[in-house]
């Protein structure tokens, strides 16, 4: 794998994966960290239950050894329940020793074994973190008046299209001070009122001085990306990663099943996990499921950014749209991209600048690791985070060009990009001004 197996990268990742668990563990959560035998994250989970398909929960538990009339379930979404492994004991089918409750892991090889491999998976967890397990970049500081890169596409409108972006949450007044958000707005709550504005600042414990958080601003510069390829879609943001940008997948798409009440037309999901044994996320498929009952709606998701062919979930299911990243020259891939036959297309995601916080940040990854960068409401940032938010303005663009649905329009544009496909590295789209046919020298 590129990138991958170096000591380096592995410390850093794992610096990223203590930053989670700690996260977690503020809101009573616990989360334990899986490695594979090269010493790599493999993947992060919640060590308290399980997710299991409702239709074989009576035999899960009978395999746990869970006593009968146990119901400590919690629905996730229709099909899947998460499961706790309170009172789960030992069994001739379950060798734990008498009296310990068992991992996650062995109750799930238990049920593998009896079952087969899909029943019953981790909670896992997904993230928009950009060390897990990412080489992209910390933010850069960039010029206080600078324009956003790509730029503002005058030519498109995207009016009247619907984008969902999950993700860290919108930064409050962002509209006011970057003039491509205006009209952007925070996603509801279940119960109807506005989610909470992603923070801009916070007392770092390494100086007592408010700074802006590690993950604040992710996803106002999403949101900014999409805007600049349709200046006019209407844009919704969810602050659904809001522990040091991660979140359990049971989370997650609770937060998406109560968003397909907005009228959805894209679903941007720049976020991407590492899973056990790289199998699909049970409950993420079964939120597709319900999305194929919303004829023409698309969801567009980042490739992620471990260098690797490794496949990263949501983005390997199909029905998705995933995106790489382009490097800088637009004819290159991205040394941090995931790339392989699973992702889709790949557009510009090195180097790119739009909103972001003001005020001073403490860098969290090496060579960098402690230096204190201060910005003034825009940053530079590379990831597979920013490409996917291209695609999927240009997919409402076509929308609001065309009359075509989100589905039809992706495959239009996708049709476009293997037209274009540059040897080596795969179909690519280009923003707007910049033809796919006429990459840049």
């Amino acid at each position: 794998m590129e990138q991958l197996g170096n000591q380096a990268h592995i410390d850093k990742a794992r610096g990223q994966a203590d930053n989670i668990t700690n996260a977690f563990k503020a809101e009573k959560i616990t989360i334990a960290t899986e490695y594979g035998d090269d010493g790599e994250i493999e993947f992060m989970h919640a060590t308290d239950h399980i997710l299991v398909r409702d239709s074989h929960l009576e035999e899960v538990q009978a395999i746990l050894g869970q006593p009968e009339g146990f119901n400590y379930v919690t629905r996730v979404i229709e099909g899947i329940v998460a499961l706790s492994l309170i009172r789960a004991r030992k069994t001739p089918r379950l060798k734990v020793r008498a009296g310990r409750q068992p991992t996650v892991i062995e109750a799930i090889d238990a049920s593998d074994a009896e079952l087969g491999a899909g029943i019953a998976t981790p909670d896992q967890i997904l993230t928009v973190d950009p060390g897990i397990p990412c080489p992209a970049t910390d933010p850069e500081q960039v010029y206080a008046d600078i324009e956003p890169y790509p730029g503002i596409c005058t030519e498109n409108s995207g009016e009247g299209v619907v984008v969902y972006v999950a993700d860290t949450g919108l930064l409050k007044d962002a509209d006011a001070t970057h003039p491509w958000l205006a009209g952007v707005r925070r996603a509801p709550t279940s119960a109807g009122s506005l989610q909470d504005w992603d923070p801009d600042r916070w007392n770092d414990p390494a100086g007592g001085v408010p700074k802006i958080p590690p993950y604040s601003g992710h996803g106002t510069f999403v949101a900014g990306v999409i805007r600049c390829e349709a200046p006019r879609a209407q844009v919704i943001v969810a602050r659904i990663f809001r522990l040091a940008g991660s979140s359990l997948e049971s989370h997650f798409v609770r937060e998406l099943e109560v968003a397909l009440r907005l009228g959805v037309d894209i679903f941007n999901l720049s976020i991407s996990a590492l899973t056990r044994h790289s199998r699909p996320l049970m409950a993420f498929e079964r939120w597709l499921r319900l999305l194929d009952q919303y004829k023409g709606v698309v969801c567009v998701v980042a490739a992620g950014n471990s260098g690797s062919d490794r496949w990263s979930w949501p983005a390997a299911l199909p029905n998705v749209v995933s995106v790489g990243a382009l490097a800088a020259n637009w004819r290159d891939r991205a040394s941090f991209s995931n790339y392989g036959g699973w992702v889709d297309v790949y557009a510009p995601g090195r180097d790119l600048i739009n909103a972001y916080a003001t005020g001073p940040y403490r860098c969290q990854d090496a060579p960098y690791q402690g230096d204190i960068r201060h910005f003034y409401g825009m940053a530079r940032w590379s990831g597979t985070s920013f490409s996917t938010p291209i695609v999927t303005g240009l997919i409402a663009a076509r929308m609001w060009r065309t009359g075509e649905n989100g589905q039809e329009a992706a495959a239009a544009l996708l049709a476009e990009a293997r037209a274009h496909a540059i040897p080596g590295v795969g179909a690519i789209l280009l923003p707007c001004g910049g033809r796919s046919g006429h990459i840049r020298e």
